[in-house]
């Protein structure tokens, strides 16, 4: 007792600005700096540079740039436009792929990760089978599925020819040049939503089964009203990073069907890239982009209302 009524107090440090210690009120801006800095330098800059170019006719190796407020804007919503009828049809074949492919991709992994959640011989093997793919460049993954449905020395057709059947031109014919591209998109992405599922289903208490399984719920009762809605708050995670992956569809159609037949596999940021830099419209490019922003922004908030105010309507 005696020795910490002797003890000294330790004095508060001072925190001045130019004091070297942690009572310094500049080092959580110090800690922040870096972040802030990167940014300001990748975030915030494209972005108001991106709205000069779309406001300006934008030409990088003219001394003036012209101020043309929102006319490659109005252009977007122009049907006499050339941009008008090429840029709403890739925002259609982008609608139509993610309409496709987003319902697949969640309920997909959803049953894989049901399936591999249970103690099955071989698990930890098929579980890597499923999620490998998604380690591969896009540009991999592309080349490797044009290959698999080429015309004439896919794999595919091959094993039909083999079979006696007539070969499929499927990167030639409307409608059927999207198979391989939806193939390829799943084969890649599902092992990761799969994982995220596999995550959360871990997280679900056994005792819920139990006592379900004294009650003698059956295994769709069990799913329907302990599993689904504990898994609701991972689904919309999974649904909209799934939706927004979706709308940036790009590597897929370049290198599967380069856009093609006759540019029913067109998508928008494919658009973009080439008006920018194939049409060195740099300006109408990023006019599109900002609509396209827009109109992600409009469906990820819907998308989010409706799914959160399931969840809450469930609790």
């Amino acid at each position: 007792m005696s020795l910490s009524l002797n003890r000294p107090r330790e004095r508060p440090r001072r925190g001045g600005l130019l004091a070297l210690n942690d009572a310094n009120p500049l080092v959580p801006y110090l800690y922040l700096l870096p972040h802030g800095a990167l940014f300001l330098a990748f975030i915030v800059f494209p972005i108001l540079f991106g709205v000069y170019v779309s406001t300006h006719h934008y030409d990088p190796v003219a001394t003036t740039q012209p101020f043309v407020g929102l006319e490659y804007y109005r252009q977007l919503f122009d049907r006499q436009s050339p941009q008008f009828d090429l840029f709403w049809l890739a925002m259609r074949n982008t609608a139509l792929f993610v309409v496709l492919s987003v319902p697949l991709l969640v309920a997909y992994s959803l049953a894989l990760a049901l399936q591999l959640y249970r103690p099955v011989r071989g698990r930890a093997f098929f579980r890597a089978v499923f999620f490998l793919p998604g380690v591969l460049s896009w540009t991999v993954v592309g080349v490797l599925w044009r290959w698999l449905f080429d015309n004439q020395s896919g794999l595919v057709n091959a094993v039909l020819t083999g079979l006696g059947q007539d070969t499929i031109p499927f990167l030639t014919t409307e409608g059927l040049a999207w198979v391989p591209i939806l193939a390829a998109t799943v084969w890649a992405s599902v092992g990761f939503n799969m994982t995220v599922y596999l995550a959360a289903l871990s997280g679900i208490s056994q005792s819920l089964y139990e006592a379900a399984d004294l009650d003698g719920a059956t295994s769709w009762a069990k799913f329907r009203y302990i599993t689904w809605p504990l898994l609701s708050p991972t689904t919309l995670f999974v649904t909209v990073t799934t939706v927004l992956a979706a709308f940036g569809l790009f590597f897929q159609s370049v290198f599967i069907t380069n856009a093609g037949p006759n540019r029913s596999t067109l998508s928008v940021i494919q658009y973009l890239v080439s008006e920018a830099f194939t049409n060195v419209q740099y300006s109408s490019a990023a006019a599109m982009s900002f609509v396209f922003a827009g109109v992600l922004l409009v469906f990820t908030a819907v998308q989010f209302r409706l799914m959160i105010r399931d969840i809450g309507g469930r609790r």
